[in-house]
């Protein structure tokens, strides 16, 4: 039985494997219709979601499952003090696959050490969101048919944008990889990141609070929101919530084949105007979560296609 809670949990063939299986999802979708059927996905998420709950529904339909679950911890037993490990336990026995949520970061790999189905992380606090990462890698290959020799640059909250380290990690993998980290000082990557993954692996990086002196390089521009949920201090986050806005005007100086890549949900971050200049992938971005989510629960089921 196999799990996903984090990204490097998959080897780079498997990564491949999805992103084949993703495509041919896109290519014939009524090849994939059934492939689930009389399978459950239990969707247990202790923290709010729409695109990533949604995606995860969505994709167990569209191959022929059911979906069960909650959508936050207050209509759960966790408000009566339920721990996750029983939870999970319990709730095994009614699913074939789990997909979880969780405010704490290390939850979902206590959840997979106690559930008897496979279990997939889909989020946990400021650390991993590896399904996220794999909608990530399926747009840059769709736009740029490649991992390799991509300047990517990270912009706005890298300490606590869980779906930056798993960039991160994900992309440090590939040959000819560079980093561009554009963040207030406050909101850097973490250093244990900078240590074991970039400069362990002898990947080239740099750290700028210029998204404008960062812009000419990047092949790839992943912005984040600051997240207010992630602040103990609410001046902090107005005080830093409005560092990088991307608008027409500041894109003038980037590639024209830039491809901007955003996790959503977007404040205001992006501005508007941006999302009909046809380097913004976003919200394609957004949908190739699904046939991820598709091409991943076909895979930790073992459905045969």
């Amino acid at each position: 039985m196999r799990n996903l809670i984090n990204i490097m949990d998959l080897t780079p063939i498997e990564i491949e494997e999805l992103i084949y299986i993703a495509l041919d999802i896109i290519a014939n979708p009524k090849k994939y219709a059934h492939v689930c059927d009389g399978k459950k996905l239990a969707t247990l998420f202790f923290e709010p979601s729409t695109r990533t709950r949604l995606s995860f529904e969505a994709a167990m339909y569209e191959l022929g499952g059911q979906v069960l679950g909650f959508s936050e911890a207050a209509s759960s037993s966790a408000a009566k003090g339920e721990s996750v490990s029983d939870t999970v336990r319990v709730v095994s026995y009614y699913a074939d696959i789990i997909a979880m949520r969780h405010p704490k970061e290390g939850a979902p790999l206590v959840a997979s050490m106690k559930a008897d189905v496979p279990v997939i992380n889909a989020g946990d606090g400021g650390h991993n969101h590896p399904t996220q990462t794999l909608a990530d890698l399926l747009t840059i290959y769709r736009e740029k048919g490649s991992f390799e020799n991509l300047t990517i640059g990270l912009c706005g909250d890298l300490q606590f944008g869980r779906t930056v380290h798993s960039l991160i990690a994900a992309m440090s993998r590939y040959h000819g990889t560079k980093f561009i980290m554009i963040s207030p000082e406050e909101l850097k990557v973490p250093r244990y990141i900078i240590s074991d993954i970039v400069e362990k692996k002898g990947i080239p990086y740099e750290e700028t609070t210029s998204l404008e002196g960062a812009m000419p390089k990047l092949d790839v521009l992943y912005m984040t929101r600051v997240q207010r949920e992630r602040f103990f201090n609410e001046a902090d986050y107005m005080r830093l919530k409005d560092s990088y806005i991307l608008t027409p005007d500041k894109l003038k100086t980037a590639k024209t084949s830039l491809s901007i890549l955003h996790p959503l949900p977007r404040v205001n971050e992006i501005a508007v105007a941006v999302d009909d200049d046809p380097r913004a992938c976003y919200f394609e971005q957004a949908r190739n979560g699904k046939y991820m989510r598709m091409a991943l629960i076909t895979k930790l089921l073992e459905v045969a296609l």
